[in-house]
This record gives C-alpha cells, sequence and structure tokens, in this order.
C-alpha cells in the first residue's frame, strides 16, 4: 500500500511559519488549527498533534520568536542603540510571532519553554542597559531597563502599525536610522 498524502520533511515549522504569516497578514484571530492544515495539506488533527490546541501554537510560535529576538539581540553586541535596533528590526522582520509574543490571553503564559525563551531575549535586552547606566541602585536600573524596553517595544509597533508613516516626528524613511537618532537623545540615568 503506498501513501498518498503530502508529506513534510518537518510540519511543525512548516505550521508556525504558515501561522506567522497568516497572523501578519490577516490577524491573530484568523488563525485556526484546522485552517493551518488545510493550508498545509495535512489532516485537520495534525496540528492539534504537535500543539495541543490554539494556546499551544501561539505559545510554540511564541517560544521561537522570543529565541530569534534573543539571538539577534546578543548578535548586535553591547551598545544600547545596536540593541535597540536590532529589537525593532526583528519586530519588522517577523510581524506575525512579534503579534504573538506579547499576548498573554492567547497563550500558555505559564510554559516552561515560553518562560525560558521570554527570559533568554530579556537577559540579551537588558544587557545593553548596563554600560548605558549611571546609577547603581537596582530599583533604578529596573526602571531604566524598563524604559528602555517600552522605548524600543512602543517604537517598533508605531512603525509597524503605519502611525510614523506621515508623521512630522519622522524626519527619515528608515526605521533603524530613526531608531538610532531616538535612543541617542534618551539619557538613563
Amino acid at each position: 500500500m503506498t501513501k498518498t498524502g503530502y508529506h513534510h520533511g518537518d510540519l511543525r515549522t512548516v505550521l508556525l511559519d504558515s501561522a506567522a504569516e497568516q497572523i501578519a497578514s490577516e490577524g491573530i484571530e484568523a488563525v485556526s488549527l484546522r485552517a493551518l492544515a488545510r493550508r498545509a495539506g495535512v489532516s485537520h488533527a495534525a496540528p492539534a498533534h504537535h500543539f495541543g490546541d490554539r494556546a499551544g501554537l501561539f505559545t510554540a510560535l511564541a517560544v521561537q520568536g522570543f529565541d530569534l529576538l534573543a539571538t539577534e539581540l546578543a548578535a548586535a553586541g553591547p551598545d544600547l542603540r545596536d540593541i535597540a535596533v536590532a529589537y525593532i528590526r526583528f519586530a519588522l522582520r517577523n510581524p506575525g510571532r512579534f503579534d504573538v509574543m506579547f499576548r498573554r490571553e492567547v497563550l500558555r503564559a505559564d510554559d516552561p519553554e515560553l518562560l525560558a525563551a521570554r527570559e533568554r531575549s530579556g537577559v540579551s535586552l537588558r544587557a545593553g542597559m548596563e554600560g548605558a547606566q549611571a546609577n547603581p541602585e537596582v530599583a533604578r536600573q529596573r526602571a531604566s531597563q524598563l524604559a528602555a524596553w517600552s522605548v524600543v517595544h512602543g517604537f517598533a509597533t508605531l512603525w509597524r502599525e503605519g502611525a510614523l508613516a506621515d508623521s512630522v516626528l519622522a524626519g527619515t524613511s528608515d526605521p533603524e536610522e530613526l531608531a538610532r537618532e531616538m535612543i541617542a537623545t534618551i539619557r538613563f540615568d
């Protein structure tokens, strides 16, 4: 007996990539396991085998996103501006993953893999603040790190949603150049 169905070398990766593409183009609400199965040409039960349910799919996508983000942030080097630009670049290049990573209501927020991946990316992001902070007080450092994350995350979101397209605040059409200019004006103490 021969198998007539389509065989994927790595169905899990195909499903995650397909989900990320669909989220980027249609939003999180449009994603269903059945639709992903149809797009991949596999049985409707195949995605459930890999992820259990929609929350499992989104959690796996967020884990993948945080791991990719951690890698990009670590490769950026120790300079805060380079780390900020790497964060923004990641958000712009990976919109489907970025949209899921911070949406606790669609994730299994207590998933150990998710928590570990989130921490890995957080360590890389906070590393850039170490050289930029003059104040050794722990509470002040945390506040500065939160401010830096909020700035780059907010900028990435504004850029992705087109809010800066016709803004007088965007003196350039290059998000990386604008991000570097923006970060250079901020003093963390």
